[in-house]
């Protein structure tokens, strides 16, 4: 009797232990049920795409103007086509690139990644270690839309392909024209009339011309307040340097390669760049560039945008509608883009970006074959033109239609479908993704839309971005440019990626320090340069050499 308590408190703790072990097994056992419970996947063009409804586990970027992404309409379009489920886990757009990383390195990310951010690095990383699942035999059983768009653009297939021959991952394409030019300086016009001074075409006549701005009172008040020239840090392409730099040698402020007969080299090593940071520290010293403008945020510039006197003479944006995005289309529209300027040597360049730097969408090896089937048949049909314009800018007769006849497209052609301005004052809803996740918007898609003949309407705003970068921008980028989105193989792309930090870093602390006036550009340049090799540039540009060579055989 003495050894009835231990046995039975051994036997207590024992069913306490085997009890503790279910609930903590428990997901794991329903997910190797699910496992096992595979059912068939339909082909190309059948709807719903399987018997029974099958859930899917998708990660997302999304934000607060989406107010409840599991009952949005068009998640719920899209779930009753395909006869899914989204289970989503969800991010901001802003938190993207960190929230991925946690999961990833926590190893509790989910099967499908619907609106990821990953880098061709990532994807050869991810994709030797098995953690992303090789898409090539999904796409040829299921992507009767990809092959479409291969057929169509069998660049974009090579693109994608990594060293090892697998496609990874896709991407959202969006095809804006203006995008691809968006390194611009906007003008404010009326004060050029105001003062009878010409559009600046040159570096030096951009000097004069902010010179005038600061000293003569353009917007009349007296006091002497205006800002020639602002910009801003860490928004889309209001950095100063992208444009006022591409007047001496090519730069992107993105990566500073510049190409040159198949050569990669580093703008910002060249005596080009050095002239650039000189004509640019002599625009700060003389007041005519807003002191603030390594240090704001877009926010920054909107406040001074829409103080009750216009301040702003030139604003480095991608769009006007950054700064003035407060319905005062009065004001924005006395804005124009700058042409790229010529510099004293003669140099012109415009920025030009592709139309995507990293991939969307990607399958993980935590989906089962059905789930990885599904995804497929998911990705296929949010690429098609149907699943675009909805995503976009929601179902049919709500905010868009099919064009009617004396309506015409940005080519004057008849339209093949028209947007009701209500659509761009739209603020929170619940309609549409707002290309969340995967699209496919080609130049054929975006502009086949009904376009206003006055582009300084609010509703012919996209015609007159279409208009400022034709007229402008278009064919003054070099012939060769680096690409957005290059591979290599895993090593080398480990290297790449422990260089890119510190080369980066460093050289957009010295820009700020020699435009300051912190440093200068005669005296201290070639202890500039000499401080970027001994971070090992040499090897980096091998890299990249070695890349782009291989890019270019493909």
């Amino acid at each position: 009797m003495k050894t009835a308590r231990p046995v039975a408190l051994a036997i207590i703790v024992g069913l306490l232990v085997i009890a503790a072990l279910f609930l903590y097994l428990s997901p794991r056992a329903d997910r190797a049920d699910h496992e096992g419970a595979e059912q068939a996947i339909y082909g190309p063009g059948e709807f719903p795409i399987a018997d029974s409804r099958i859930e899917l586990e998708v990660f997302v970027a999304s934000e607060p103007t989406k107010e409840e992404l599991e009952k949005n309409r068009f998640t719920s379009y899209v779930e009753q086509k395909l006869g899914i489920k989204f289970n989503f886990v969800t991010t901001s757009t802003s938190a993207l690139d960190e929230a991925e990383d946690i999961l990833f390195a926590s190893g509790d990310y989910p099967p499908i990644l619907l609106s990821g951010s990953l880098t061709t690095d990532e994807q050869v990383r991810y994709g030797k270690r098995g953690i992303l699942r090789p898409l090539n035999a999904l796409i040829d059983r299921y992507g009767d839309r990809l092959h479409e768009i291969f057929q169509q653009r069998p660049d974009l297939r090579q693109s994608l392909t990594a060293p090892d021959g697998n496609l990874y991952a896709l991407p959202a394409i969006n095809e804006c024209f203006h995008c691809w030019y968006a390194q611009k300086l906007w003008i404010n016009t009326s004060w050029l009339e105001r003062l009878d001074l010409p559009m600046p075409k040159t570096t030096d006549e951009l000097y004069q011309v902010l010179q005038a701005f600061k000293r003569d009172d353009p917007n009349g008040n007296g006091l002497h307040d205006e800002i020639p020239l602002s910009g801003a840090v860490n928004s889309w392409h209001s950095e100063i340097t992208g444009f006022l730099m591409s007047a001496f040698i090519y730069n992107t402020d993105r990566n500073y390669f510049y190409i040159e007969n198949g050569h990669v080299g580093l703008a910002a090593v060249q005596p080009q760049w050095r002239d650039g940071l000189a004509y640019i520290h002599k625009l700060y010293s003389e007041g005519l560039i807003d002191p603030q403008v390594f240090t704001q945020s877009i926010d920054g510039v909107i406040e001074k945008a829409t103080r009750q006197d216009n301040v702003l003479g030139a604003i480095t944006v991608g769009h006007i509608r950054m700064a003035y995005n407060n319905g005062n289309n009065i004001r924005q529209s006395e804005y124009e883009a700058v042409p790229p300027l010529i510099g004293p040597a003669g140099y012109q360049a415009a920025g030009f970006f592709s139309s995507f730097d990293r991939s969307t969408f990607a399958i993980t090896d935590k989906a089962t074959e059905t789930e990885a089937a599904a995804a497929m048949r998911l990705a296929d049909f949010l690429l098609t033109e149907e699943a675009t314009v909805r995503n976009e800018w929601g179902m049919e007769d709500l905010w868009w239609r099919k064009g009617k006849p004396g309506e015409f497209d940005e080519h004057g052609r008849p339209a093949k479908y028209w947007l009701a301005p209500e659509f761009a004052q739209s603020d929170t809803q619940n309609e549409i993704w707002a290309q969340m996740g995967l699209l496919y918007r080609d130049r054929n898609l975006r502009e086949s839309w009904a376009v206003s003949q006055d582009p300084y309407s609010i509703v012919g705003y996209e015609h007159r971005l279409y208009q400022e970068t034709q007229n402008k921008y278009e064919g003054k980028e070099p012939a060769e440019v680096y690409p957005d989105y290059i591979f290599m193989e895993m090593a080398e792309a480990q290297e790449a990626a422990r260089l890119r930090i510190p080369i980066n870093d460093y050289i957009r602390f010295n820009m700020v320090q020699f435009i300051t006036g912190v440093k200068n550009a005669d005296a201290d340049w070639d202890d500039y340069v000499e401080g970027l090799e001994k971070l090992k540039l040499d090897r980096y540009l091998e890299l990249h050499q070695n890349a782009y060579d291989s890019y270019r055989q493909k």
